[in-house]
C-alpha cells in the first residue's frame, strides 16, 4: 500500500487546480501533510481495524477529510477532536479510524464527442489514479457516451482497466447522469465498506434518461462518495453548448452532497495532477461511525454535521464530509 508521504512526495509541486464554479481561491500546491500538535501525537490515535466498519442497517459511516488553509491534509487528529451531529443532535462516535483502509472505486469515463481532444489526457489521468491502488482495493470501469456500460467489472488488476480504455473512441452524445446510475448499481457489488465514484467528464449531459433531480436523490441515498475530474474549456470560450456551460455546476452539486469534491481543469494536460489530488484525498480520510440516538426507521433524510477542534498551533481547519443519509424505512 502506498504511504501518505509517498503520495504527497509524488505530487509535490503539482498545482492544485481551483474549481472555478466554487468560491474563488488561488491555486495551491499540495504540500506535505500538516501534522497535529505534538501533544496530540503523544496520545495514540484511537484507531480500529477496518473490519469494524461492517454493514449495518443502523450504523452510519462518515468519511471526513480535514485540510488547513493551504489545502494540506491534517493528520494525527484523535477521536476526541471530532463532534458529529445528526439533525442537530450530537452523537456518540462508536468507531473511529485514521488508517488507510481498503476502498472500492468506480471510474465513470466520458467518451462522448465533446471529449475528442481531451481523451488522451483523460486516459493518462485514470492511469495516474490507478497507480495508487493496493492489494485489497478494487475498481470497476463504466464507459459512456449516449449509453453507459460497465466495460470492466470490479477488479484488483488496474491493467485491465487501462487496456479497456486504450480502445476507447470519442463520439456520440453524453449521458452522464445515466453513467452515475450505472455506477451506483455496480457499486452494490463492492466488497469494501469505503466506496467512491470518480467521474471523468466535461459534465455536459444531453442524452440521459434520468434527470438531475432524480440522480441527486439517488446519490443522497447511496453510501458512496462522488468525486469529479472536470475537463472544461475556459469560461470565456465561445461556441459552448448550454450543457457544457452547466456541466461544472452539475458535477459540483453531485460531489458535494456525498462528501466528495469536484476539481476542474481548463487544460487537459492538468488532468493527471487532478487525479493525483483525488487519490491523495481518498487516502487521507478519517472514518467516523455512529449509531443514531434516534433509531426511528422513518425512511427520511437526516442531515449530518461534523465539527473539528481547532488546534492552537495550526492554521484554520476545514472539513469535508457526507452531508446526510436516508434512514432505513423498516
Amino acid at each position: 500500500m502506498v504511504s501518505r508521504d509517498a503520495f504527497a512526495a509524488a505530487i509535490a509541486g503539482a498545482v492544485l487546480l481551483a474549481v472555478w464554479w466554487a468560491k474563488p481561491a488561488p491555486a495551491q500546491t499540495p504540500a506535505a501533510p500538516a501534522q497535529a500538535p505534538e501533544n496530540a501525537q503523544e496520545a495514540a490515535p484511537d484507531t480500529t481495524p477496518q473490519a469494524t466498519f461492517k454493514s449495518s442497517s443502523n450504523l452510519v459511516v462518515i468519511p471526513v477529510s480535514v485540510t488547513d488553509s493551504s489545502n494540506r491534509f491534517v493528520l494525527d487528529l484523535r477521536k476526541e477532536d471530532f463532534q458529529v451531529f445528526d439533525d442537530g443532535v450530537e452523537q456518540k462516535v462508536a468507531t473511529f479510524s485514521g488508517e488507510d483502509a481498503p476502498i472500492s472505486v468506480g471510474l465513470a469515463f466520458d467518451e462522448s464527442g465533446s471529449m475528442d481532444l481531451k481523451l488522451r489526457r483523460s486516459r493518462d489521468a485514470v492511469s495516474q489514479f490507478l497507480k495508487t491502488m493496493s492489494g485489497d482495493d478494487e475498481a470497476f470501469l463504466v464507459e459512456f457516451n449516449e449509453k453507459a456500460t460497465v466495460s470492466v467489472p470490479f477488479t484488483s488488476k488496474p491493467r485491465e482497466i487501462e487496456t479497456a480504455l486504450q480502445n476507447s473512441q470519442p463520439g456520440g452524445l453524453t449521458a452522464m447522469l445515466d453513467a452515475v446510475d450505472t455506477s451506483l448499481r455496480e457499486m452494490k457489488k463492492a466488497k469494501n465498506p469505503r466506496k467512491a465514484i470518480v467521474m471523468i467528464s466535461d459534465g455536459g449531459d444531453n442524452s440521459s434518461h434520468y434527470t438531475a433531480k432524480e440522480i441527486e436523490s439517488l446519490v443522497r441515498e447511496a453510501d458512496v462518495e462522488v468525486y469529479a475530474m472536470g475537463v472544461f474549456e475556459p469560461i470565456f470560450d465561445i461556441g459552448l453548448s448550454s450543457e457544457e456551460i452547466s456541466g461544472p455546476k452539475l458535477l459540483s452539486e453531485l460531489a458535494t452532497q456525498t462528501g466528495g469534491r469536484a476539481f476542474a481543469a481548463t487544460l487537459s494536460s492538468d488532468l493527471p495532477a487532478v487525479a493525483a489530488r483525488i487519490a491523495i484525498e481518498l487516502r487521507n480520510q478519517y472514518v467516523l461511525a455512529y449509531y443514531p440516538e434516534n433509531q426511528v426507521h422513518d425512511g427520511k433524510y437526516h442531515k449530518v454535521e461534523v465539527k473539528v477542534a481547532q488546534p492552537k498551533s495550526l492554521p484554520p481547519l476545514k472539513a469535508h464530509w457526507r452531508t446526510g443519509y436516508y434512514a432505513p424505512s423498516e
